[in-house]
């Protein structure tokens, strides 16, 4: 147990909606918008260039070690612990019964790739797998169109993100959405049997309400009403597009992020950054290495991805190499106020500003990501990810991985949640075959 234990009467919670360039909304008499910095950036027809180099190529099944093959039983140990019968669903952070559509998103695909690598039976798996759907299929939606923003992962009630039930609902958010729609195109390949089942769910989802003019879409219960903003920064809209165009939505706009970039040295690499800067849209822009690993680990990258996520890992470990500080950074949850950060490899128009959802910054609460770390090394397998794997193994718990150590003075941050040992499976599957959506 942690010292200083997350607070669960209102814990932070990862809404990446609110990320969302909330200056152009879309009101349910149509689409609004403004002639305002957010019309000039989407009217722009530019793309940023992409250059030549196309800098570290990934390195799918390299093979798993004997501490791999532990890692991953410590990880799968929170599915097990953190596990809902009643409903199918896991909690997204330890002692909080409640979860996001991104969090039960991330358990299906720790799921997969527990199976993928041996530790779950066919069995389990089959009866786990039918259990979520189940419970999939007993959610209430927002408006009668898309899942909420939150769930009690007890009741399935539709809460606010500090599990308060809210039985109008809160708003959907469309990456959120997404990142089940990734996992359930998975499920439905590896499990063909599931195929009319999932399909029957996601015809009673109005999953084109989330989807305008090429783009993700989410919406917002505010002051009586319901607002809609488009959703997305880069690296997450691009992931988000991956996985709607899997169902045949509309999301060409949002496919790549040469429309919406600009490259900016960090610690002497350029990176690919979000030019819809937040003092223009009212909402943070961090670059952070998640979206990057996950579609690495699930669809594979294509030669854009390979070229920004190569960047964006070799200035984390530019900037170890000239400030001596281990550098492994991404969105993560914290044992202590504000409860969620995003460790930002460039945010804000600072490099490494470490963001809250507020826009404040708090540097002296960065942390080396345990899910950064694992997953950059099963990406590219350097000497430097080698290292900083191989230096964590303090956090692992009796219920799975912390999410990591604090950068100021090593303590361990012991924030235990879904999505850690999520992607710490992933990657692991990913270091044994290869992509997700490749492999059965």
């Amino acid at each position: 147990m942690s010292s200083s234990p997350i607070r669960t009467d209102a814990p932070v919670r990862p809404n990446r909606a609110s990320f969302a360039f909330l200056t152009g909304l879309l009101l349910t008499a149509g689409i609004a918008v403004q002639q305002d910095s957010w019309g000039r950036v989407m009217r722009d027809t530019g793309l940023a260039q992409l250059p030549q180099a196309e800098g570290l190529q990934p390195k799918p099944g390299l093979g798993m070690t004997t501490q791999d093959w532990r890692s991953a039983e410590t990880a799968w140990r929170y599915f097990e612990s953190h596990y809902r019968a009643e409903t199918g669903l896991v909690d997204a952070i330890h002692d909080h019964p409640s979860a996001t559509l991104w969090d039960q998103g991330s358990y299906l695909m720790a799921l997969l790739a527990a199976k993928g690598l041996g530790i779950v039976d066919d069995g389990k798996f089959l009866s786990r797998s039918a259990a979520f759907l189940s419970g999939l299929e007993r959610l209430p939606l927002f408006e009668g169109q898309l899942p909420n923003k939150a769930y009690d992962t007890r009741s399935l009630a539709m809460v606010d993100y500090a599990n308060t039930p809210v039985p109008e609902g809160i708003g959907w958010s469309a990456l959120d959405v997404a990142r089940l729609l990734m996992a359930l195109r998975i499920l439905e390949i590896q499990t063909p049997e599931y195929g009319p089942r999932i399909r029957a769910l996601l015809a009673t989802w109005d999953l084109a309400a989330m989807t305008a003019e090429g783009r993700l879409w989410g919406s917002s219960r505010q002051d009586g009403q319901t607002r809609y903003h488009q959703e997305g920064r880069i690296g997450y809209e691009q992931y988000g597009a991956r996985a709607a165009a899997l169902w045949g939505l509309d999301v060409l706009g949002a496919s790549t992020a040469r429309p919406i970039m600009a490259w900016e040295e960090v610690s002497g690499v350029n990176i690919a950054i979000d030019r819809r800067r937040a003092k223009d849209f009212g909402a943070i822009t961090p670059v952070v290495s998640e979206p990057y690993v996950l579609q690495a680990f699930e669809t594979g990258l294509n030669a854009e991805g390979r070229l920004l996520a190569s960047r964006l890992y070799q200035a984390q470990e530019a900037r170890a190499k000239r400030t001596g500080k281990i550098t492994m950074v991404s969105e993560d949850h914290i044992d202590q106020a504000p409860h969620f950060l995003y460790g930002a490899v460039f945010g804000n128009g600072a490099d490494w500003a470490v963001l809250a959802e507020d826009g404040s910054a708090h540097d002296v609460l960065r942390t080396v990501s345990l899910k950064a770390a694992f997953a950059w090394q099963a990406l590219y397998g350097t000497p430097y990810t080698e290292e900083v794997v191989g230096g964590l193994d303090h956090l692992a718990g009796e219920h799975g991985w912390y999410a990591g150590q604090y950068e100021v003075d090593g303590r361990v941050n012991m924030a235990l949640t879904l999505n850690t040992n999520a992607v710490v499976l992933e990657a692991l599957h990913y270091k044994h075959k290869g992509p997700l959506l490749l492999v059965d």
